[in-house]
């Protein structure tokens, strides 16, 4: 397989990445195929430890694709690591600006050139305290709705394992394993005829880390939660009470408030 050429800190950081990632962990990759070998896709994917970019950049790059990931702009007011976002490609994300799509313009112009672009539609790492991903934004429905590329659900678990960012945990061994479960890509065709209202931005965004969250159950194995984690609902609920807070209490269905349903808002 042809690899795509990504000059020279494509290749410091391929040789860098792969023996940590190695070295950390047996890396499993099931159904990697369904990356394109040519061609534009935006893969989908949870996001449980800070190590996780380094992960998936090597199982991307096993396909021989670059992966561009969405990352904060002020990432790149920082002269040295600039030099290496821009050379390897990666997408800045304008959080802030009053308009959404003009947030996301880098993306959408990797997705025209024909990139692979990587997004974690929770924004950040999941504050889920057993990994399930957190209520997802809905920029990855502009993303979707927009291009008609091959959008394609990842699940990945282990790192944090690894790496527990939030507990400052960090366990390099024993060796464990980072599994990725690539998904069917997934037919957004019924939505592309409607308008594009909140609505239906919601609905795609949680139709799509519905998928997610399934190969995540797969992986794990075990049956996923009803819906997705809400930190500040669950926040309000231990420290206020189910009741005093205005949620559902002990004995309601979903987990006493912290999580949506589906398709919520």
């Amino acid at each position: 397989m042809a690899k795509e050429k990504g000059g020279l800190w494509v290749g410091v950081a391929a040789a860098v990445f792969y023996p940590v990632t190695n070295l950390l962990a047996r890396r499993v990759l099931i159904g990697a195929e369904r990356i394109p070998e040519t061609g534009p896709a935006l893969l989908v994917m949870n996001h449980v430890s800070h190590i996780d970019p380094l992960y998936d950049a090597v199982c991307v790059r096993d396909r021989g694709r670059i992966p561009r990931f969405l990352a904060k702009n002020t990432l790149w007011d920082v002269p040295v690591l600039r030099k290496v976002l821009v050379a390897t490609g990666q997408i800045p994300v304008y959080r802030g600006t009053a308009n959404a799509q003009q947030s996301l313009r880098d993306a959408h112009r990797a997705l025209e050139e024909g990139k692979v672009v990587v997004i974690y539609p929770e924004g950040t790492i999941t504050r889920d305290p057993d990994g399930w991903p957190m209520q997802p934004r809905t920029g990855v429905a502009r993303l979707a709705l927009d291009h008609d590329v091959p959008l394609i659900p990842v699940a990945r678990w282990g790192t944090r394992s690894i790496y527990d960012g939030y507990n400052k945990k960090f366990r390099p061994v024993p060796r464990g394993t980072v599994t990725h479960r690539f998904g069917d890509p997934v037919d957004l065709s019924e939505f592309r005829a409607r308008p594009a209202s909140n609505a239906v931005l919601r609905e795609v965004t949680d139709l799509l880390m519905g998928r997610v969250k399934d190969l995540l159950a797969e992986i794990r194995p075990e049956p996923a939660p009803a819906g997705f984690y809400q930190p500040v609902r669950a926040r309000a609920a231990s420290n206020a009470g189910p009741e005093s807070a205005g949620l559902p209490g002990p004995d309601a269905v979903d987990g006493g408030g912290e999580r949506t349903g589906e398709a919520g808002s």
